[in-house]
């Protein structure tokens, strides 16, 4: 009864360290967030007299500034960054799709050095081939286009998701491959109406982080897009910063603005992401 009562007290402790640790780590996110958007509603005269205050009343002035502001088309840098960011997200599902079933569901040879060669690229930080890939894409026809900071971006990102996609692939049984081909299947059929079905958790997952890190990459995008029609929003925001380096209250709304889609993104999504990284764990 003794060890019962023991074995249920740890289990209870542990519990509670669990979850004190979980809602902390949450709060060091939540916290900084409800005080951008709190603040976004105040002056700048307000945010420095005290800036853990509740604003004095509702305002939506830096929200106006920032959306009328004569060198800046938020809603321009929204539809730069879907573009960018979804024409990135197609680019690396459809390759890594393709070199994760190649490298999943076929055996040959060279695998475990490819496999090695993917893992060595996963270290190479993305600037150190800032330079190359920009000289090369400046002498390209794509130079200045929504192309120039797409391409490098879907070739950052494929190491990663080939990775994640084929072990995942890897862990699907032979079997069902097999009695498709038996049946005439070209390998397309087999991946177009069997892997890739299967796959769906793991390939939304690779989506929606491959969204992400797109949304927010900032160097890219500053690097290959010069011109401002042409830069998404997360550079408008580092522009929104010098411009409106006093106003803290315009600043605030920026952020939010430009994190809202990411939130969304987020709600929608989270059980996608979540089932895709649990799958790919009990099943690699």
């Amino acid at each position: 009864m003794n060890d019962d009562r023991k074995g249920r007290g740890k289990e209870l402790a542990a519990a509670v360290l669990k979850y004190v640790i979980l809602i902390s780590w949450a709060l060091t996110t939540i916290i900084p967030l409800l005080w951008v958007f709190v603040n976004s509603f105040k002056t700048s005269e307000e945010i420095v007299k005290n800036g853990v205050a509740l604003p004095s009343a509702i305002q939506f002035n830096n929200y106006k500034t920032i959306m009328s502001y004569p060198d800046l088309s938020m809603s321009r840098a929204f539809l730069n960054s879907f573009i960018i960011s979804g024409s990135v997200v197609v680019g690396v599902v459809l390759v890594a799709g393709l070199a994760a079933f190649a490298l999943g569901r076929f055996r040959f040879q060279w695998t475990r050095y490819v496999d090695a060669v993917l893992i060595a690229c996963l270290l190479v930080p993305s600037f150190a081939t800032m330079i190359p890939n920009f000289v090369t894409i400046s002498k390209l026809p794509i130079r200045g286009t929504h192309a120039a900071a797409i391409i490098p971006q879907i070739a950052g990102n494929l190491c990663f998701s080939i990775t994640l996609l084929t072990g995942f692939m890897r862990s699907l049984p032979d079997e069902l491959d097999e009695a498709a081909i038996m049946d005439g299947a070209t390998p397309i059929y087999v991946f177009s109406r069997i892997t890739m079905p299967l796959s769906k958790p793991m390939f939304s997952t690779v989506g929606i982080m491959v969204f992400i890190w797109s949304y927010n990459d900032l160097l890219t995008s500053m690097v290959y897009l010069s011109q401002r029609s042409k830069q998404p929003v997360c550079v408008i925001l580092s522009m929104v910063s010098n411009m409106f380096g006093t106003d803290y209250g315009s600043m605030m709304a920026a952020i939010i603005v430009t994190i809202v889609p990411l939130l969304i993104l987020y709600v929608i999504s989270q059980e996608q992401v979540i089932k895709g990284l649990t799958a790919g764990a009990v099943k690699g």
